[in-house]
């Protein structure tokens, strides 16, 4: 029995849809639309984090599912696999952006105003122990204990 793919194409006709070209076409039609969709919310910061969050959600959807349900079965096909990631530019990756590239932004009195909170919070020590108090605390607790 022929298993049938995206669009009733079998595996085979697949395979060469990939390599005639047309896999990338579509991609590329993906990319555009998917850049044409953030245009629309340019400046719109809580719309591009939620596009964000819903690629993020495609990439593990599809590499927890579909990407792992076909991982090769034998060393020959494994090989080939790795190579193809080595070859054409590793495994793909979604960066997360650091807190310092949110604050870049910022005013610069705000964010002066985070960093020196920040340090300030390092540079001070914690609060002393009175001795004569922990004295008396672990006195309470030996008689509170008998």
């Amino acid at each position: 029995m022929v298993q049938k793919g995206k669009g009733g194409l079998s595996n085979g006709e697949l395979l060469m849809s990939f390599e005639s070209g047309q896999f990338s076409i579509e991609l590329q039609d993906i990319a555009s639309a998917i850049r044409a969709l953030a245009q629309n919310f340019q400046g719109d910061s809580i719309a591009l984090v939620s596009l964000l969050r819903h690629l993020e959600e495609l990439h593990r959807e599809i590499r927890e599912g579909l990407f792992q349900a076909s991982l090769p079965d034998n060393r020959q096909a494994l090989y080939k696999l790795l190579k193809d990631i080595e070859t054409e530019g590793g495994w793909p990756y979604i960066e997360r952006m650091k807190l310092q590239a949110l604050l870049a932004n910022l005013p610069t009195e705000t964010v002066d105003e985070t960093s020196n909170a920040t340090q300030e919070s390092k540079d001070t020590p914690p609060p002393k122990v009175n001795a004569s108090t922990t004295a008396n605390e672990e006195s309470e607790s030996e008689v509170n204990s008998q």
